[in-house]
This record gives C-alpha cells, structure tokens and sequence, in this order.
C-alpha cells in the first residue's frame, strides 16, 4: 500500500485530468492573455515531476521531451496537447514505482536541490507537487471558463470514496 501522502498525489492528478477532460487539441494551444497554454501546464506538470521524483530523487531523466517545454522561466510555447499529454503519462509512469517505494522514513528524508542551493525534506517535495497541481488545475478551469467549454468540473470529487484520510503510511 503507498504511503497516504502518495494517495493524495494520484488523486490530485485524477482531478487535474478532469480538468482537462474533452479539451479539444486546438484550445489545448490557445493563451489567453498572460496565462500559459493549458498544453503548456500540461509539459510544466510533467517537468515538475520528472525534476522531483526522478531527475533530483533517482539520477534519471527518461522523458528529455518534459524539459523541452513548460520549464519555469523560460519563454511561453504552445505545444501540441497530445504530445504533452503523452510526456505527461510517460513521466507518471516511470515515477509511480519510486513514489510507491516511499514511506515515513524516506519521506523525513533530505534531497539535494540540483537548480538551488538547498535541500528539501522528501515529504515537501511531494507536497509542493501535490499543492502545484492544485494551482494548475485552477487555472486549467479558468481557462476553459473562458473559452466557453461546457461541463468544466466545479469542485473536488470523491476525494472520501478515493482518497480518503489515512493516518499512518505503510510501516
């Protein structure tokens, strides 16, 4: 069983592809005004959790592509949404095993920060992350508010038939 903080992650991202459920490739690209492309989310996702939990966490890198968009700091792209949306996935994938190995221990532990001079718990990490989607889901909502989608998700699903509290993490 994974740790519950693990369990909140994969919620989180289930509500985040909610959020972008029947958006068509052609809004996927669309900015409106200052904000990025949901395309873009899309990609800043994925190199969000490659650098986390493989790059910083395992010394790997197996999805090259999720650094080529989305990065922070680096000019606005729109990138097709199929190709980020299959980034995304192959991101996900290659990190679940790590994320499942995770428990109490490992997430009190130190990992060296390779873009800033400090380390952070683990366990931070992973809520940073957690806490990341959320923006971005937000926004996600927004932006096809905006553009007149209809059906947008309002509110958190069945977070307690899903993902409901637990106290402790595996031993």
């Amino acid at each position: 069983m994974a740790h519950p903080l693990v369990d909140q992650l994969r919620f989180t991202r289930s509500e985040w592809l909610r959020a972008l459920e029947g958006i068509p490739e052609a809004d996927g690209i669309v900015r409106v005004g200052p904000m990025n492309s949901v395309s873009w989310i899309v990609f800043h996702l994925a190199w969000h959790e490659q650098r986390s939990f493989l790059t910083q966490l395992q010394r790997l890198t197996p999805v090259p592509e999720a650094n080529e968009h989305g990065v922070n700091g680096q000019p606005a792209s729109t990138p097709p949404l199929a190709d980020a949306l299959r980034a995304w996935h192959a991101v996900t994938g290659a990190a679940d095993p790590a994320l499942d190995r995770l428990d109490a221990a490992a997430l009190a532990g130190w990992q060296p920060n390779t873009l800033k001079p400090q380390s952070r718990l683990v366990g931070s990490i992973l809520q940073r992350v957690i806490y990341h989607y959320w923006f971005h889901t937000g926004e996600i909502t927004a932006i096809r508010q905006v553009l007149g989608h209809a059906g947008v998700p309002e509110f958190v699903g069945d977070i307690d038939g899903r993902a409901p509290y637990r106290a402790e993490g595996p031993a």
